[in-house]
């Protein structure tokens, strides 16, 4: 089966496909383009890389969040229109999940954040073992006092933090021996992740793929307070 993935769920963007459970081609950006620039060029380079086209595509998979309003509406949108017209299945995955399915070579704890602002994260546990990854928490949004008040439980374990939500824990892993941020390539959410991780996800029908929000978009949260002012 052949996977085409996609991840814009934050400042980077990336594609990849996986092909009976191996990566056979996969692009990265980060650049200071909107994903609307740069996602289907770069979806068209990676099929054409591999001697692809979209007809040998049999399923679609997107980080459909947590992650940013934004990007994910896009990528979300993008998958719909490439998936509708012969309404082949779409694949969502979580994007803290899609993190994890990043180290699949590490044995140890996954903490995978993303940045939410306001010194919050949307984050997550994974424990990673022998390329195994299980879930230990759900995906929520807590503040970054909380996720490492979480992390401290583990005193005993290697723990990696990844995510663009990352550098939030910088002091905090300077402080703990057994903690440590993970290096690039792999320190952002990537669309290799998204792919690997589709082991797990259930496949839905165009019109039924939505994104996964933690909380409302910042427009909707201040509408809401108004109304509740008023």
């Amino acid at each position: 089966m052949r996977i085409l993935a996609i991840d814009c769920s934050a400042g980077p963007a990336s594609c990849a496909i996986l092909d009976d459970g191996k990566i056979t081609s996969s692009a990265y950006v980060n650049v200071k383009l909107t994903h609307s620039q740069t996602l289907l060029p770069m979806v068209k380079n990676t099929l054409d890389t591999a001697l692809l086209k979209f007809d040998d595509i049999d399923a679609f998979a997107i980080s459909n969040g947590p992650g940013s309003f934004t990007g994910i509406r896009i990528g979300i949108s993008a998958v719909k229109g490439l998936a509708a017209p012969e309404n082949k299945p779409c694949i969502p995955v979580s994007t803290l999940l899609a993190t994890a399915y990043s180290h699949l070579g590490f044995d140890g704890i996954v903490c995978s954040v993303m940045d939410a602002r306001c010194n919050q994260v949307y984050g997550a546990l994974f424990k990673v073992k022998d390329g195994i990854v299980t879930r230990l928490t759900e995906d929520r949004a807590v503040m970054v006092s909380e996720m490492e008040a979480e992390i401290k439980k583990f005193p005993y374990q290697k723990i990696i933090i990844s995510g663009d939500g990352a550098d939030l824990f910088s002091h905090f892993a300077d402080n703990n021996k057994n903690v440590t941020i993970a290096k690039e390539p792999v320190k952002y959410q990537t669309a290799c992740g998204v792919a690997l991780a589709t082991c797990e996800c259930e496949a839905v029908s165009p019109d039924e793929l939505k994104p996964f929000y933690l909380r409302l978009p910042q427009a909707e949260r201040e509408l809401k307070a108004k109304g509740e002012r008023n």
